[in-house]
């Protein structure tokens, strides 16, 4: 059975009625090909709003704080030396998750520990690909202290998306694969690690949250 997120409940509702209504006027007013090419077509956009928010049960293969891993499902973008200048102004190796509209759209943390910043930033809506965007875009930024380093993540709204969801506050304790958070439609995660950090993945990786290991800190 398919596990939704608690995210999808009002668009889910919100769908399931607005397609109910549809259908019932075709019932009683539409020719037979008309109500069936309804009935299709309301199956299909069902189908795609349920997979969206679908939220499956992921248990980290092995809990290690030493380990970052994967917040979001989705492709590797980016995998280079910035500047982060929002919290750590320290120069970081960047990691980039790009996640299209057919992707679990929860996010997780990577690792456990302290929250020690989170912040919401209002923005634009450039494609999550786009170089500015993690400066530019709506985001939330959010950096966990693990005992030994802290690794800050960024989730970045993309053209289409228009809501992020961030569960975290300052000074809660977190655990490694938890919940933390939730972006409707296509968007991007960044994560910012220590320079000396074994990176995990390559280039256009396909990653699974709370499965994939994308980094071993020292």
């Amino acid at each position: 059975m398919i596990r939704l997120h608690k995210e999808g409940t009002m668009t889910i509702t919100i769908t399931c009625v607005i397609l109910a209504i549809i259908n019932t006027l075709g019932y009683f007013f539409a020719p037979d090909w008309l109500l069936i090419l309804l009935s299709v077509i309301s199956l299909v956009l069902l189908v795609l709003v349920l997979q969206f928010f679908r939220n499956p049960e992921r248990n980290i293969p092995k809990m290690d704080n030493d380990i970052v891993y994967a917040p979001a499902d989705g492709k590797v973008v980016v995998i280079e030396e910035a500047e982060e200048g929002e919290y750590l102004n320290d120069r970081r190796i960047q990691v980039s998750i790009f996640m299209s509209p057919l992707n679990v759209h929860v996010n997780r943390n990577p690792v456990s520990g302290k929250v020690a910043y989170s912040k919401y930033h209002p923005g634009k809506y450039l494609v999550a690909w786009h170089p500015k965007s993690s400066t530019e875009n709506e985001r939330t930024t959010v950096v966990i202290d693990n005992g030994k380093h802290q690794i800050l993540f960024r989730q970045i709204a993309g053209a289409l998306a228009r809501r992020i969801v961030n569960y975290l506050k300052a000074g809660d304790d977190v655990v490694q694969g938890e919940d933390m958070g939730f972006i409707k439609l296509g968007s991007r995660v960044d994560v910012y690690l220590p320079l000396d950090a074994e990176i995990l993945v390559n280039m256009d990786d396909v990653v699974k949250g709370n499965l994939t290991q994308i980094a071993k800190l020292k």
